[in-house]
C-alpha cells in the first residue's frame, strides 16, 4: 500500500512493495535497488521510520506516548483522588505532541524555542504526575516504567532541542 504522506509529495513506485521512483524514468543511485530471490528488481524494503525525517519520529513518538498516557488514565481508579491525578496527567502527557507540532510550524526561531519550551515544560509535568501514581501505587509499578522512560527519553531530546536552537540563535529567547 502506498503512504498517504508520500503520495501528497508527488511520489510514485513502480510497484507498492518497491520504494523507488521508477516511474516516471526517475530512478535511485546504484546499487539503491537489489534482486529478489525469484530475481525481478526492486528497491531496498525502506520502512516508513527510514523514509520520515527526524522532526517527524519524534512527532511519531509524542503522539504514541500520548496515546499510552491516554490509556494509563483509563487505568486509575475512578475515586476522588484517582479522578483528579487521570485529569491531571491526561492534559499533561497529551499536550506535548500539539505543542510539538506547534513548535515545527513556528513562524521564528524564538517562537520555535518558546513553543519546544512548552512541549518539555508539559513532559517534566507528566513526569511527576507519574512518579505521584508510582508511589501512591494507584496502578501496578509495571505499567508506569515503561511511560517513564519514554517520557525521560522524549524530555532529553527536547532539551538537547532547545539547546541547539538557542545556540544557533545566539543564546537569544531564553
Amino acid at each position: 500500500m502506498l503512504p498517504a504522506d508520500l503520495l501528497l509529495q508527488g511520489r510514485r513506485w513502480c510497484v507498492p512493495e518497491c520504494r523507488c521512483e521508477s516511474i516516471g524514468r526517475v530512478s535511485l543511485p546504484k546499487g539503491d535497488h537489489r534482486s529478489s530471490r525469484n530475481g525481478s528488481e526492486r528497491a531496498n524494503a525502506k520502512t516508513m521510520q527510514e523514509i520520515k525525517s527526524k522532526s517527524d519520529q519524534l512527532e511519531e513518538r509524542l503522539v504514541s506516548f500520548g496515546s499510552r498516557i491516554v490509556v494509563l488514565t483509563a487505568r486509575l481508579p475512578h475515586t476522588p483522588q484517582g479522578k483528579h491525578i487521570a485529569g491531571q496527567l491526561l492534559r499533561s502527557g497529551t499536550a506535548a505532541a500539539p505543542n510539538y507540532g506547534e513548535a515545527r510550524g513556528a513562524e521564528s526561531r524564538a517562537d520555535f524555542i518558546h513553543k519546544l519550551g512548552i512541549a518539555l515544560k508539559e513532559l517534566n509535568e507528566t513526569a511527576l504526575w507519574l512518579r505521584m501514581i508510582s508511589q501512591t501505587g494507584l496502578v501496578k509499578a509495571e505499567l508506569i516504567v515503561d511511560i517513564l522512560a519514554e517520557n525521560t527519553e522524549l524530555s532529553k531530546i527536547l532539551t538537547a532541542s532547545v539547546k541547539t536552537a538557542r545556540s544557533r540563535s545566539g543564546g537569544a529567547a531564553k
